[in-house]
């Protein structure tokens, strides 16, 4: 895959995320938070799980940052936080996605688990993981909202994006 093509899957994640978002900014804090039956049970923890994970990944990936052990952990209560916290996360990984060029995605790249040992892996894999992550919890994330509002959230489809579709300003729902 082309440095191009994850530069993409890079601004497709800010974007997905933003209108995901957006939509639960508007919900009320008790639907934002009730337990639906996904894998983190609610909305909140599946947003605190992704913005967890990329925390992790990032961490693997450049050496810099911090994230909990434990892939439950709720790193923020609040949702304006969480939400801000998501804005600079998704700016950092299009940062780091751009630092690369052909020769470093196809190196191999060393890191340790969650356990601690030590493992190797092409760096292109590994961001191909990262986005599939994503695009795995999201889609729970969808299904949230889609239990919680009885209605149609917001369209999070590649092809959307990749017809200009819009990203809502999150600082201004904030």
């Amino acid at each position: 895959m082309t440095k191009e093509k994850f530069e993409q899957l890079a601004a497709y994640n800010r974007w997905a995320n933003a209108r995901l978002y957006a939509a639960a900014l508007g919900l009320s804090d008790r639907s934002y938070r009730l337990h639906v039956g996904v894998f983190f049970g609610s909305l909140h923890g599946t947003l605190n799980h992704l913005l967890l994970t990329d925390r992790l990944w990032l961490k693997r990936l450049t050496g810099e940052g911090e994230h909990p052990n434990r892939l439950d952990a709720i790193l923020f209560e609040d949702r304006s936080e969480l939400t801000r916290a998501r804005i600079a996360e998704d700016a950092r990984l299009i940062q780091v996605v751009e630092s690369y060029d052909g020769t470093a995605l196809a190196n191999l790249h060393g890191y340790k688990t969650s356990s601690g040992m030590p493992q190797s892996q092409v760096l292109a894999d590994i961001l191909l993981h990262l986005f599939n992550h994503q695009t795995h919890h999201r889609g729970q994330a969808h299904a949230c909202l889609s239990i919680l509002t009885g209605g149609e959230p917001p369209s999070l489809d590649l092809l959307v994006f990749q017809r200009g579709g819009t990203t809502p300003d999150l600082e201004a729902l904030i």
